[in-house]
């Protein structure tokens, strides 16, 4: 019971943060916290993958790509007094492509933003997990997915607009994104999912399915042996976390107002499962906490040290992965622990004095 009460206080702590940031930073800040917290949902879906079940994707990065780029279809839209988009009338295009004109509508922009990484996840997942691909093989197909997403998304220039990708967006719902108080409606909005996402996943890890996927991780075989079938649990909570890393591509694009198929490429997908490490990749609290922090250290040892500063972020990498197999939460975890040994300790020597005494 105080374990639970103990949890629950960290995680009022860190959204009580969360909620009175913005009295403390200036808009620019802000507007990188938003950012970071947006980096913290997909973390949280790795978390649910990689910590709780044993599967390591290198390829989330196509997942917030698909989300982002159908937000900023709709926003492209909004953006463009023609009703064609800029990049469109270069490449000589006169007529909108079917496609595009689906998102004219908001709600269907949100709508595909979450459900189409999560059907793309599931069709994936299905023919891999099925065929029982696990492990390594399963991170490499991963890749193999990011590179082929790519590649196709800058070979068709005329409807994705290319290596350059898809920006100058203006408004929203109408509302002007550049408005300070339209990015403070946004980052509330953020801080809210990241809460409903993060209780989400707390309910599940902490039901009988959380159960069956810490069982899918430590023991698949004997799972199976008991009757279950392990590739249903899997392809849903795959399926599952790439809806999460489609809702943050979706929000990451209206809190910077960019996405170009470089930013879901392989490079940010293995940086994706480098914040859930250092944070610790059983943990859901420590997931998010991770890409905040990691994102935190690469936008200040950039500004600071921009000569070093991949040097400097690189050596926090290698001090995490030899010395905190655990990330940041697995420290608090050892710290706590030591901290409640020395204490029975000194207790049991207070029993034995107390007893000498009578």
């Amino acid at each position: 019971m105080l374990k639970k009460y103990s949890q629950g206080a960290y995680y009022g702590v860190f959204f009580l943060i969360l909620l009175i940031a913005p009295l403390l930073l200036t808009d620019f800040r802000m507007g990188l916290l938003a950012k970071f917290l947006c980096f913290a949902i997909i973390a949280v879906g790795l978390s649910l993958i990689w910590g709780f079940t044993g599967i390591l994707s290198l390829g989330h990065g196509v997942f917030f790509g698909l989300g982002a780029y159908c937000m900023a279809m709709y926003l492209k839209l909004e953006a463009s007094p023609s009703g064609l988009p800029d990049f469109m009338e270069w490449n000589g295009i006169t007529e909108l492509p079917f496609i595009w004109t689906l998102f004219k509508n908001p709600f269907f922009a949100i709508a595909a933003a979450v459900l189409l990484p999560f059907c793309v996840a599931w069709i994936i997942g299905y023919f891999t997990f099925k065929n029982r691909i696990k492990g390594v093989f399963f991170s490499l197909i991963s890749q193999a997915v990011v590179v082929v997403t790519v590649t196709l998304f800058i070979g068709s220039q005329h409807i994705t607009g290319g290596t350059s990708g898809l920006t100058n967006f203006f408004t929203v719902f109408q509302v002007p994104l550049a408005d300070p108080g339209t990015k403070q409606i946004l980052y509330f909005i953020t801080v809210a999912l990241l809460a409903v996402i993060m209780g989400v996943s707390l309910l599940l890890t902490k039901s009988r399915f959380g159960r069956l996927l810490i069982a899918i991780r430590d023991g698949e075989n004997r799972l199976r042996f008991l009757g279950y079938n392990p590739a249903i649990f899997k392809v849903f909570i795959y399926a599952l976390s790439a809806a999460f890393a489609g809702i943050a591509g979706a929000l990451f694009v209206l809190q910077v107002g960019i996405i170009s198929p470089e930013m879901m490429g392989i490079i940010p997908s293995i940086e994706m499962v480098l914040w859930v490490a250092i944070g610790g990749r059983y943990s859901i609290l420590g997931a998010a906490i991770g890409a905040i922090l990691t994102n935190g250290a690469k936008s200040f040892l950039s500004e600071t040290y921009p000569d070093f500063w991949t040097i400097f972020l690189g050596g926090l990498f290698l001090l995490v992965v030899l010395y905190l197999p655990n990330g940041l939460a697995g420290l608090v975890e050892q710290i706590k622990a030591r901290f409640s040994s020395n204490k029975e300790k000194k207790e049991v020597k207070q029993r034995e004095a107390d007893s000498l005494v009578s």
